[in-house]
């Protein structure tokens, strides 16, 4: 698959699709659609199924170091909801400067403060997709050559 198939693939999801037109409402810093969403739409078109077969949520990240605060993550999250609130999905919004903050508690290992969400993508876990997205232009994150 070329990099401008991973596009064309994307916009057959017709719930990524809206999602990556409208990127720039989005309006966080450094902010990409990534992961599992991607993988499901890429497995889905292989197997011949529709897009948007058994995909229920949408991971976006952003990179915010001047507000690591968890208020300002579920204000983000609930805005984006709210604008996409049409789509059958949820979506799931991190800010992954904060990531650093909670980890260990969550996973029991604690990880190194990541400098951007190039950075974060390319720590995803093999079972989680290092890939990620974003419509302003069009530019991928693949840092593992997935």
């Amino acid at each position: 698959m070329t990099l401008n198939d991973l596009e064309i693939a994307l916009r057959q999801n017709m719930w990524l699709g809206e999602i990556l037109e409208r990127f720039e409402e989005i309006a966080l810093p450094d902010s990409w659609l990534v992961a599992g969403a991607i993988a499901q739409t890429i497995w889905n078109l292989r197997c011949e199924q529709p897009a948007e077969f058994g995909l229920k949520d949408v991971d976006l990240i952003y990179f915010d170091e001047q507000d690591l605060s968890f208020d300002a993550e579920a204000s983000h999250e609930r805005r984006l909801r709210d604008l996409f609130q049409h789509l059958p999905i949820k979506l799931d919004v991190k800010n992954e400067a904060r990531v650093h903050l909670w980890y260990e508690d969550r996973f029991g290992d604690a990880i190194k403060l990541y400098s951007s969400s190039a950075d974060a993508i390319a720590t995803f876990q093999p079972l989680q997709p290092a890939v990620g997205v974003r419509q302003i232009p069009w530019e991928e994150m693949i840092p593992r050559g997935q």
